[in-house]
This record gives C-alpha cells, structure tokens and sequence, in this order.
C-alpha cells in the first residue's frame, strides 16, 4: 500500500507545470492611462483593466461604461503563432467592440490591431510591458 502511495505521489510530483504565455502581464496602453492584466481565463487569455487614469475612467464612463477598473479590455486571445495571439478588444470611449490581433514585437511590446465595420475602420497602438498595478493601502495610526 505504502509503495502505491509512493508510485502515485511521484507521478503527481513528476506532471509538468502548465507554461506561461509570453503575453501574459500588465501592459500600458501607448498614453499610460490604462494598464490590463492578460491572464488566462476560460481556455484563453484575457486582458482585465488593473489600472486606469481619472481621464480615462470620465471618458469610459461618458460612452457608457460606468467602471473602467474591472473591464475586460481583450478576450478570447488564441495562439496563431510563435509570438502572435487573435481575440476581440473592446474600446471602452467608444463602446466598440472589433477582433483583433495581438503580436509581441520585443519582450515588453505589444502591438494591438483591431478593425471594426467588416475591416473599413482598423486601428493600432504599440502597448508597454507595465510593473504590477499600484496596491492601495490604508496606514494605521
């Protein structure tokens, strides 16, 4: 008995550990007023804002989305490639949402193209590896 405990324990012991994606992170957007963290979520990776200015919460907030913190900003990104993903991003000031493609261009850039209206309007922005999202603490006196 002892010996199947054993036998079962190394095997557990043994499994591999599930590989991080190079694009998981917190990444600035190119004005530094928002930053997502993409994780995975449901079999994909997702890209959830952590961080945002008080300018961009006013101008999410004047296009109808009340809490910018929170929101998921990209989802269902697939791997297409060695450093390339596709999913959908949603743009928060316009309350758009399009398909997109993700492309690491270096270890700490990402380059974000979405195109809404079947292609006619595309867009990009180079976005920065970020630091962990500030912490909010309270001091006791």
């Amino acid at each position: 008995m002892r010996a199947l405990l054993l036998v079962a324990g190394l095997g557990l012991a043994a499994a591999p550990a599930a590989a991080r994606s190079p694009v998981e992170g917190n990444w600035s957007n190119p004005a530094n007023s928002v930053t997502v963290r993409i994780a995975p979520c449901g079999g994909a990776l997702c890209g959830r804002v952590v961080s945002a200015s008080a300018g961009a919460k006013a101008d999410a907030a004047a296009a109808g989305t009340e809490r910018l913190v929170g929101t998921e900003l990209m989802s269902g990104l697939e791997q297409t490639g060695d450093r390339s993903w596709h999913g959908e991003v949603f743009v928060p000031d316009r309350n758009i949402r399009s398909e997109a493609d993700f492309t690491l261009t270096g270890p700490n850039r990402l380059l974000v193209r979405g195109c809404a209206l079947g292609g006619f309007l595309c867009k990009e922005q180079n976005w920065t590896r970020a630091a962990a999202a500030p912490v909010r603490t309270t001091r006791r006196r």
